[in-house]
C-alpha cells in the first residue's frame, strides 16, 4: 500500500463526479469507493472537495458528490456539537419493540436478494453500498420495529470505513430519531436500484401499506443479541524520545503527510477500553494496521491514553488531531481539514450546505 495518499488523488482526479449525481443510487452506480481512507484520516473531505469542484465543472453536474462530502463534515460537527450521539437526539424512535437485531438480518436470510446478498458483501469484504446501508436500516428500524443502537454497532463492526459519526447519525436519521420522517423503502425501489425482481416479500407493498404496517413480518420477529469477538494487536517495542514530541495516531487519524517533516516519536494508540464499547472485526483492525505501515517509524501502543501520558510525561509534547473520540487526550489539539471550516451544524444539512456554498465556493 506504498504511496496510497498519491494513488488516491490520482484516483480522485480521474472519478467521474457528473456520473455520480446521475448514478449513486444504483448498485453499480458510479461512486467513489474513497470512504475507507476518508474515515481513517489518508485524505481529507476538503481536499476531495477541492479537486472536484476545481476541475472545471459547472456545480450544478457535481452538487450530488460535493453535497455527500459535507454530509460526513456535517455530521461530524454535529456530534461535536452533541457530544453523546447513542441516545435518540430529536425524537423518541416509536414504536420500538426490540432492542437488539434481527436474526434474519445477521444471518442474511432476509428473503430479499440485495439485501442477503449485501450483507454477505460486508462480511466477506467490509464494504456496503449506502444506498443498502439505508435499505437495512430501514428494515430494521421501521419495519421490523429495532432501536436503531444495536443495529449500527453491528453494521459498524464489519465496515472498513466504520465512521461512528456518520454510521449512528445516519441510522438516527433513517429511524425518524434525528430527522422529521422515518425511511422506508418498498421492493419496488429496491428491485430498481438492485436490478432484482423479487416478488411476494415483506416489502412488496404500497408505501401506504407500509406506512401503516404495524405488525412486524414474519422474516423479523426472531430476535438475537450478539457478542463481538476481535483481537487488538499487540504492543511493539515502546520507546519514547523524551526530548521530542509525541504524534499521536488512532484508527481515525492515519495521515502520513501529518508533520512528516517533523522528527517525533509517532504512536498508533488501540484503547482497550474504546474498543469495548466500539468494537470493530479484526478485518478492519488489520486494514487499519495496514493503512499505518505508510507512516514512517509508527509504533504501536496498547494502552490507554492515560497510561501513555505517564511514560511521556508532558502534555506539551503531545500533539492530536481534534476527534469526538479523542475529547480526554491532553495536549495540544490541531483541528482536521474541514471543506466549510467556519461553520457550524446546528441547523439544517441544506442550510449548512447553502450557506457554505455562498461563502466558500468562489473564495
Amino acid at each position: 500500500m506504498k504511496n496510497i495518499y498519491n494513488k488516491l488523488i490520482l484516483k480522485v482526479q480521474k472519478f467521474d463526479a457528473v456520473r455520480y449525481g446521475y448514478s449513486r443510487n444504483y448498485i453499480d452506480g458510479g461512486v467513489s469507493r474513497l470512504s475507507p481512507y476518508i474515515s481513517r484520516g489518508i485524505i481529507s473531505t476538503k481536499t476531495i472537495y477541492n479537486h472536484i469542484s476545481n476541475a472545471g465543472y459547472e456545480i450544478n453536474q457535481i452538487q450530488k458528490f460535493l453535497q455527500e462530502l459535507c454530509w460526513r463534515d456535517y455530521w461530524q460537527k454535529k456530534w461535536q456539537q452533541t457530544t453523546n450521539i447513542d441516545v435518540d437526539l430529536k425524537n423518541i424512535q416509536s414504536p420500538t419493540l426490540y432492542h437488539n437485531l434481527p436474526s434474519s438480518i445477521v444471518k442474511h436470510h432476509t428473503s430479499i436478494d440485495a439485501i442477503d446478498h449485501s450483507i454477505e458483501e460486508l462480511y466477506e469484504t467490509g464494504y456496503m453500498h449506502n444506498h443498502l446501508r439505508m435499505y437495512t436500516a430501514g428494515i430494521c428500524c421501521n419495519i421490523g420495529q429495532y432501536h436503531w443502537l444495536r443495529p449500527a454497532k453491528w453494521m459498524y463492526f464489519h465496515l472498513l470505513d466504520g465512521d461512528w459519526g456518520s454510521n449512528a447519525l445516519s441510522w438516527q436519521w433513517v429511524a425518524g430519531t434525528n430527522s422529521n420522517k422515518k425511511y422506508i423503502a418498498n421492493q419496488e425501489n429496491i428491485n430498481k436500484y438492485c436490478h432484482t425482481k423479487d416478488k411476494g416479500t415483506f416489502l412488496d407493498k404500497s408505501y401506504e401499506e407500509l406506512t401503516k404496517y404495524n405488525l412486524v413480518p414474519k422474516e423479523l420477529q426472531e430476535e438475537i443479541s450478539l457478542e463481538y469477538n476481535y483481537d487488538l494487536p499487540k504492543n511493539e517495542l515502546l520507546k519514547i524520545d523524551k526530548k521530542l514530541p509525541t504524534f499521536i495516531y488512532n484508527s481515525y487519524n492515519l495521515d502520513s503527510n501529518w508533520k512528516k517533516e517533523d522528527n517525533a516519536n509517532r504512536i498508533l494508540l488501540f484503547e482497550p477500553s474504546h474498543f469495548k464499547k466500539y468494537p470493530i472485526s479484526n478485518k478492519v483492525i488489520n486494514f487499519i494496521i495496514e493503512l499505518s505501515r505508510e507512516i514512517e517509524g509508527i509504533i504501536i501502543a496498547v494502552m490507554e491514553f492515560d497510561d501513555l501520558m505517564k511514560i511521556v510525561k508532558k502534555e506539551s509534547n503531545i500533539f492530536f488531531k481534534e476527534h469526538p473520540f479523542n475529547n480526554h487526550y491532553k495536549g495540544n489539539m490541531e483541528e482536521r481539514d474541514w471543506i466549510f471550516p467556519e461553520l457550524d451544524a446546528r441547523g439544517s444539512f441544506f442550510s449548512y450546505w447553502k450557506k457554505g456554498i455562498k461563502t466558500y465556493l468562489n473564495k
